[in-house]
């Protein structure tokens, strides 16, 4: 017998005495399940299980619904259920049938109700074959829940033996498929059988309504439990021929956490030894035309990837810059572009994207995704067809050229699995004529730049000469040429001063007065000469009214 963490066992046991008190009030007798076979995939950190029913109808009247139940423990994480039937003996094309929570009368608080609607109902005598897909996240339950770099992940499932339904069961199988490698425990029925990575739980019959017989598994799970704590993917539309799609991740390792330090040298040297819990890429598979990929984070490019493509398939293998070990996140961004042919399309005067919804990335969870659908400026009359439930409202983006900015559809919705990557339909009106707006706008935006460069050009800047201001200027004008010339005078006689101031010395070192008196009868002349050129410009600067301020340093030095 496994044994399972002490708040799982209690769990098992209470669920167990609860559904025994809940046989004689919830039983419905209309039905019964024939067969049931199950099949458990544990592969993945994803549990999926798929229930193969045969129903017949044993009662009086018509059924028009197949009752599914599930505990609680078990509802909570539950992602999506889906089912198929087929009426006759024989299989054959299968119809998928809408399910809805039901509670019926009766019914213990610890069970989840399923109700499957069926096309017609099911008269008496008559058989369906009825397989219901269900898929679970975080049923892998990591023990122990903290490990060390070089230690295996071992994870703990719980089920049960018995098909839990309200009707009777007259015979039932349940295989569970492991990912291999080692079994630590598991509960050991007579009927129990594990060969290789399958464990059997043999045929048994004839088991009342809510039977339950638990069954704990405890292996040894390494495969990636990629969880994205928030996923935002952009998807843009231009009608010049291109669908932009940008994704901004935030994942994390879901699985067992990393205790102690972690020895970088230890893994680089023996990676799936001391780190075969921690994944190490992640594989997305993109649209078969894909274009200018690229893979970045905060810091820039991330060179640590992988693309092939061919005419079927694009697959990109994401690498981090670092390991993920339990408990561990990281950051990044994929962005590509696709083929607007492909994807956008016109029907009933309507434009719409037909896309998938989820993320390219393989058995990935993402806790929390957010789709935003940018549509191109003008678009109205927005309608949204998705194949499942989710949160939807309306923004507005503004980018470059935008004038009333663009339409974007957002669409939310929690516990995303890869079951959940179905195309979903946007429609709106776009007009052709909007297409050309902005490139009008550009066209319009540089000729109004060239003719007011032309206008610019041939357009004299020039001032007046009639006017105050202009006069003022060739007035002042003058009057700074007036003092250049007058200082010119004063330097000349400022030299003439300084020959006969040589004289001078000349005299009283050699005693010849002639050549005295010679220098200072030329410089009597010179004198002369400057004082006649100075008059009038002093007369003339004294007599302009721009000179006010600048006479009394001339006059002072005259």
């Amino acid at each position: 017998m496994a044994t399972p963490p002490p708040p799982l066992r209690r769990a098992t046991l209470l669920l167990a005495a609860v559904l025994v008190g809940a046989l004689a009030s919830t039983a419905r007798a209309d039905l019964v399940i024939s067969r049931a076979d199950r099949r458990v995939d544990l592969t993945s950190h994803i549990v999926r299980v798929l229930s193969s029913l045969k129903v017949e109808n044993v009662g009086p009247d018509p059924d028009s619904q197949v009752l599914l139940s599930s505990p609680n423990i078990q509802a909570k994480n539950l992602a999506a259920i889906r089912a198929f039937a087929t009426e006759g003996k024989v299989k054959g094309p299968s119809t998928v049938l809408s399910i809805e929570v039901v509670q019926p009368s009766g019914a213990p608080p610890e069970l989840t109700f399923f109700s499957a609607l069926l096309p017609k109902p099911l008269e008496k005598g008559k058989i369906l074959h009825l397989d219901v897909l269900t898929v679970f996240t975080h049923s892998l339950q990591p023990f122990p829940e903290e490990i060390n770099q070089a230690e295996a992940q071992l994870v703990v499932y719980q089920d049960s033996a018995h098909y839990l339904s309200p009707y009777p069961v007259k015979v039932q199988t349940l295989a569970i498929r492991l990912p291999g490698g080692r079994v630590e425990s598991y509960t050991r029925h007579p009927s129990a059988k594990l060969v290789d990575s399958e464990l059997k739980y043999g045929s048994s019959e004839e088991l009342p309504p809510f039977s339950y017989l638990p069954v704990i598994v405890h292996f040894e799970n390494n495969n990636p439990f990629a969880v994205a704590k928030e996923v935002i993917r952009e998807i843009e539309i231009s009608h010049w021929g291109n669908v932009q799609i940008t994704e901004h991740y935030n994942i994390a390792h879901g699985g067992a956490r990393l205790k102690g330090e972690f020895s970088r040298i230890d893994y680089q040297s023996r990676p799936y030894v001391r780190g075969v819990s921690s994944f190490r890429n992640l594989i997305a598979r993109l649209p078969p035309r894909a274009h200018s990929i690229y893979y970045r984070d905060e810091i820039g490019n991330i060179s640590t990837s992988h693309l092939w493509s061919d005419s079927k398939k694009t697959q990109l293998e994401i690498e981090p810059r670092f390991p993920l070990f339990g408990g561990w996140q990281t950051t990044f961004t994929v962005g590509y572009g696709l083929p607007l042919q492909d994807f956008v399309f016109y029907s009933d005067g309507k434009r719409f994207l037909n896309i998938t919804f989820g993320s390219p990335i393989e058995e990935i969870l993402i806790e929390k995704l957010i789709v935003k659908v940018v549509l191109p400026e003008g678009s109205k009359d927005i309608e949204v067809s998705a194949p499942f439930p989710t949160k939807q409202w309306q923004e507005v983006k503004y980018s470059h050229l935008d004038i009333v900015g663009r339409p974007v559809v957002v669409l939310e919705k929690p516990d995303v699995i890869p079951e959940h990557n179905l195309y979903f339909q946007v429609y709106y009106k776009f007009n052709n004529i909007s297409l050309l707006r902005e490139p009008l706008m550009l066209i319009t935006g540089f000729f109004l730049l060239f003719l007011a460069c032309i206008v610019y050009m041939g357009t004299d800047m020039s001032i007046s000469k009639s006017s105050p201001s202009y006069l003022a200027k060739l007035q002042w004008d003058e009057v700074q040429a007036t003092v250049q010339k007058i200082q010119g005078i004063f330097e000349q006689c400022l030299a003439v001063h300084d020959k006969l101031e040589a004289s001078l010395r000349d005299l009283s070192r050699t005693g010849d007065i002639q050549s005295c008196k010679a220098a200072r009868k030329a410089a009597d002349a010179q004198f002369k000469e400057l004082s006649k050129e100075l008059k009038p410009l002093l007369t003339s600067l004294q007599s302009s009214p721009q000179s006010y301020q600048i006479w009394p340093k001339v006059s002072y030095y005259y």
